[in-house]
């Protein structure tokens, strides 16, 4: 939770009213508890794992882990700009002076302990979040409630817009339940807390505990986008909706704005010294297999480091736009990957989920040309250039209609295919016919069934189904055979 909760709460609250505030509250704590369901299931056909990309690299193979790596990691850059870009605008809004020093020194400062400590010292760091966020909702009810005053007048004027329900806050429940859900998938730092809990029954307790907190603190960081409005300072849907909160702070007196300052920033170093360390994770065991010193993978980190500095503080963007590509990305991608955690869906192959990942990304673009008319739009579209944040314009609501039932139904396509094409290839040459040949491979979530069934799970060669190997009519198959096949 960094500080970005303090602008992207706010913005849809100042847009959507309390509706939307509860809304995104709500579809931001679900996911968390999900963590607890998907969690032990990946664990469990994965358990020398400890982020996802492992897993996907042992049921789709190398290829489509290099894929969903490469997705992860631009995910996490994104995070990292916009946590960057939220402490930016905190303190332009809070001082009125130029931030990118103290950016710059948050960067510096967070770089040289994660580097040192590594993914400890991220854990460590989160105990002192969860104090940091205690001291923001204290400081903050006490200075919202002897320093803000509600002008009553407005307030009638503009009830409707902010308690009643709305078209906007509608659309909303299904589009962020999507695009939070799709997308914590996305973030290692999550699955690598996933992965280190003792036991399911401890991730179940601490997801459930981590959604409720995160509702209440949510719902409370959102509803300076409705004082805001209520006090005069800003209208319904301003564009400054998202630094509703700092606009009301820097009225209060000197030692509010103080104590929200220091701990903004301290809320904001905690959350980037997590991506940092989930980047270090992905980058050593994705692209290298932890086979290069970790101090080189940590170096990488500060080489991605760099132009996320530079794009926070060179970007026109707000927080909550930054989210929304990562959210679309996500969509696309995610859905049809997460199938292959049914076991009914044993005959998916890597090859399947990047088309329909990509197929679904392309499918938002031809959606956005046909829906504004233009190419252009289109490509705008993809980037939610222009929010999803309007009851009366329907392209961000369609986009994320279509990115995660196209990128479902495209991938079932592929897979038809690619199964009639080995059909046919195998009468031509006489060759059997294997597309549709249950691999036995606890990734695929085969042998657990099979254990938990009392079946055996071994071949008769007497070597456990939990290496990676297929077994296919009693034969071993090779480990370039089976780097093809885990693919098409």
């Amino acid at each position: 939770m960094g500080c970005g909760v303090l602008t992207t709460y706010a913005q849809v609250s100042n847009i959507a009213g309390i509706h939307g505030l509860l809304v995104y509250a709500i579809t931001g704590a679900v996911p968390i508890v999900l963590f607890s369901y998907f969690g032990p299931m990946i664990r469990k056909r994965c358990p020398d794992g400890f982020v996802l990309t492992e897993w996907c690299r042992q049921r789709f193979g190398v290829i489509t882990a290099l894929y969903l790596s490469l997705f992860t990691l631009l995910t996490m850059f994104l995070y990292m700009v916009s946590e960057l870009t939220a402490i930016d605008e905190a303190i332009n809004a809070l001082t009125g002076l130029d931030a990118t020093p103290c950016v710059v020194v948050e960067c510096v400062v967070t770089t040289i302990y994660t580097f040192l400590g590594g993914f400890k010292v991220s854990f460590a760091t989160d105990s002192l979040q969860a104090g940091f966020v205690m001291v923001l909702l204290v400081v903050g009810v006490i200075g919202y409630a002897t320093n803000v005053h509600i002008d009553q007048k407005i307030k009638q004027e503009t009830a409707s817009q902010m308690l009643d329900a709305n078209k906007l806050g509608w659309m909303l429940l299904y589009i962020l339940f999507v695009a939070i859900l799709t997308n914590d998938a996305f973030l290692s730092g999550f699955w690598l807390r996933t992965f280190a809990a003792r036991t399911d029954r401890d991730l179940l307790i601490a997801c459930s505990i981590a959604a409720f907190v995160c509702a209440l603190v949510c719902t409370l960081a959102g509803l300076p986008g409705i004082y805001a409005v209520w006090t005069g300072v800003l209208k319904v849907g301003d564009d400054e909706g998202y630094n509703a909160f700092y606009i009301l702070c820097a009225k209060m007196p000197n030692w509010v704005i103080g104590v929200v300052l220091i701990f903004a920033v301290a809320l904001s170093t905690c959350t980037f010294d997590s991506l940092q360390s989930a980047t270090t994770s992905s980058i050593s065991n994705d692209l290298f297999r932890n086979k290069v010193p970790i101090i080189w993978a940590r170096a990488i980190v500060i080489v991605i480091m760099v132009p996320s500095l530079v794009v926070a503080i060179k970007a026109s963007a707000n927080v909550l736009q930054i989210y929304f590509i990562a959210d679309l990305v996500s969509s696309s991608i995610i859905p049809i990957m997460f199938l292959g955690l049914w076991n009914k869906m044993y005959f998916l192959r890597g090859i399947d989920v990047i088309v329909g990942g990509l197929g679904a990304l392309l499918g938002v673009f031809i959606f956005g040309t046909i829906y504004y008319g233009s190419a252009e739009e289109g490509g705008k579209l993809l980037l939610v250039w222009n929010g999803i944040y309007s009851a009366s314009d329907w392209g961000g609501f369609g986009a994320f209609v279509i990115a995660p039932f196209a990128g479902i139904l495209l991938g079932f396509i592929s897979a038809a295919v690619r199964i009639s094409i080995l059909y046919l290839y195998a009468k031509q040459t006489g060759k059997p016919f294997t597309a549709l040949d249950k691999p036995y491979k606890l990734a695929f979530g085969v042998a657990v069934e099979s254990a938990e069934n009392g079946d055996e799970a071994d071949d008769d060669s007497g070597e456990d189904v939990t290496t990676e190997r297929f077994v296919t009519e009693g034969k071993k198959i090779s480990k370039g055979k089976r780097l093809l096949e885990s693919f098409i």
